[in-house]
């Protein structure tokens, strides 16, 4: 029976002809012929397809790859010629091509990974003058390409090259070809402040390339760089970046404090069967949004290692950062998009190791800001103020405050909040050192200078005393997880006994000092268990130590408490009133030693953190081959 000519036949499948010329490279029984010049011709004018040609590298194998050098070597070189040749559409499609073939193979695991990455893009013999003219050829497009696409394109290859070759030598050869002035030249050409990301994502992992091993040229370029305008556009493009970033992070669970309205106010009032009914939010699976929370921050977050690069080298970039603090078109400022977006890290850091390190990142950001002296004082201060949107997807909250604050009062409400989000048997040691080590520079700051910053102390003072009891509770657990809690031991003890030494030269009032004694006295006995917990000994020189402070300002005051009730004066569960009372009574007889050395600080240095620093580049190294991939 004769098919009916209605029947529908299945229709031919059309592969894009450059599709069949990445088949035609790849072809095993080819031997070592050249491909004619036609072929690279057409290879460089059709539009590439990277989907097409990402499949094909991931089907080959590392060893199958070298078998191929002689046709990875034609591709490498003739894309490079047409960069050199600075003609359309040759040049974009080179460009194109090098981001994903630089990542499919620089994403094989070979046996010698830097010989034979050589072999296969250049040759041992040939790799000095290959890789020189690639480098120059690329510094030639991103200084001055004939569009800021192309020249964005630029430096895709070359962060698709130094994320993917990272633990290799080929990373030299761009810093012995300084890229700094044509991406600091980009950076001012860009019509687009988002489109700053890749530059300085690949600036940080440049600058942080071998930094501990030899005296890396971009750290110098950014200690000398002095060109205000284009630093007010990097921190205005930084601060975009935060505010996309957070917004992930909202996109799971808005936050937003419910402001005063007519529901709110009939239910105050007690007439809240008269409020209207309020829209049900969508019902959400628990373990769906600790996923999505265990995704961020996304891949965008490497942009921090290029900030904490620009801050550890250039105090101008420091004081820009602090004092571009006024919303332009209704934008956040810089430094309010980048402690809000630090406050959700923090808050969830507890849910990925990568949260954590970006977190504690962050922070040592900010002690490098809050060390210097003038900086510190200025964010301390009511000149300089700015509104922050903290994060408050979970209990315990930070308090509400309405209308713009010092960046001090904000710093800290951050780091008391993840202190308090983060605590668990395995605790993150690096992380709370890093949080204590900021509160105590910025106590040292507001005691020494006699500022009374506006802050609701008392959550501080909270927030510290918890930290204190859990370090008592688990004092046998946390001694054996680490041997860096005395680390975290001297700091907190430190902080707080310098507040009790020095808080009537930065808190607001009489009745704020109280608080924190109060804070003291409620504790109890726990001083001396926690000197006891940690071995600690009391002070050989004439000062007493931290813990001793502690010690005797929470036995004088039990002292008291005893006394009082064993004479029937007072009875013995007391009201938070009467204890107040006590307190005030007790100053006359307490001894409250001077803030020698309790005040005083060991400066940042990099070499101390060399372990950690070290992490965040290849954190960031893993994030730029994401966006690559995403891109």
């Amino acid at each position: 029976m004769e098919t009916s000519p209605l029947t529908q036949q299945a229709r031919p499948s059309f592969q894009p002809k450059i599709s069949q010329l990445y088949g035609e490279l790849f072809v095993e029984d080819d031997g070592n012929a050249a491909h004619s010049a036609g072929f690279w011709r057409e290879f460089f004018l059709l539009k590439p397809d990277k989907g097409s040609l990402q499949r094909r590298l991931e089907n080959i194998g590392p060893d199958e790859l070298l078998h191929f050098q002689y046709e990875t070597r034609q591709l490498f070189q003739h894309a490079i010629d047409c960069m050199k040749s600075g003609r359309g559409p040759s040049d974009e499609v080179a460009l194109d091509t090098l981001t994903v073939f630089l990542s499919g193979v620089l994403g094989k695991r070979f046996t010698n990974p830097s010989a034979d990455i050589i072999t296969v893009l250049a040759g041992l013999d040939e790799v000095d003058a290959v890789f020189s003219e690639f480098a120059n050829a690329i510094e030639g497009i991103i200084k001055a390409g004939r569009t800021l696409d192309l020249r964005r394109k630029a430096i895709k290859v070359v962060l698709s090259l130094t994320s993917g070759a990272y633990q290799t030598s080929l990373v030299s050869y761009f810093t012995h070809r300084d890229l700094f002035p044509s991406l600091m030249k980009y950076i001012q050409d860009s019509d687009f402040e988002l489109h700053l990301f890749e530059a300085l994502l690949l600036l940080g992992l440049l600058s942080s390339y071998n930094q501990f091993e030899f005296r890396n040229p971009y750290r110098l370029r950014l200690e000398d760089f002095v060109n205000e305008a284009t630093i007010q556009r990097i921190l205005n493009g930084f601060g975009r970046i935060c505010t996309t970033s957070r917004s992930k992070y909202a996109a799971i669970k808005e936050d937003l404090p419910e402001g005063w309205n007519l529901g709110s106010t009939l239910t105050y009032i007690g007439l809240g069967v008269l409020a209207p009914a309020k829209a049900i939010a969508p019902v959400t699976v628990k373990d769906d949004i600790n996923e999505r929370f265990f995704e961020l921050p996304g891949p965008e977050a490497a942009v921090f290692l290029a900030v904490y690069d620009f801050a550890s080298a250039n105090k101008l970039f420091c004081s820009n950062l602090v004092s571009s603090t006024l919303d332009v078109k209704h934008q956040e400022a810089p430094l309010s998009a980048f402690l809000s977006l630090s406050s959700y890290i923090l808050h969830h850091a507890y849910r990925s190791p990568r949260a954590v390190l970006y977190g504690i990142l962050n922070l040592l950001t900010l002690r490098i800001l809050v060390e210097d002296q003038v900086i510190c004082k200025r964010m301390c201060g009511d000149e300089c103020t700015l509104a922050v949107r903290l994060c408050r997807q979970r209990q315990p909250f930070v308090p509400v405050v309405v209308g713009s604050r010092p960046p001090a009062a904000h710093i800290l409400d951050m780091a008391c909040d993840a202190i308090n989000h983060n605590l668990r048997r395995r605790l993150d040691i690096d992380l709370y050192i890093a949080c204590i080590n900021l509160i105590h520079r910025l106590i040292c700051c507001v005691s020494q200078t006699r500022m009374r910053l506006n802050y609701h102390w008392s959550f501080l003072w909270q927030t510290l005393v918890a930290l204190f009891r859990f370090l008592v509770t688990y004092a046998s657990d946390l001694s054996t997880q680490s041997l860096d809690i005395h680390m975290l031991a001297t700091p907190l003890l430190k902080t707080i006994a310098l507040a009790i030494a020095s808080g009537n030269a930065f808190l607001p009032d009489a009745a704020a000092y109280d608080d924190l004694v109060y804070k003291i006295v409620e504790i109890g006995d726990s001083p001396a268990r926690f000197k006891a917990a940690y071995k600690l000994n009391t002070s050989q020189s004439g000062n007493p130590s931290p813990i001793d402070i502690l010690v005797n300002v929470s036995g004088h005051y039990r002292n008291i408490l005893e006394a009082e009730t064993g004479n029937g004066r007072v009875r013995k569960s007391l009201s938070p009133r009467e204890v107040n009372k006590i307190i005030r009574q007790g100053y006359e007889t307490l001894d409250v030693p001077a803030a020698n050395g309790l005040d005083s600080f060991e400066k940042y240095r990099e070499a101390d953190e060399r372990g950690l620093l070290k992490k965040a580049a290849r954190l960031a190294i893993e994030d730029a081959r994401r966006v690559l991939r995403e891109t």
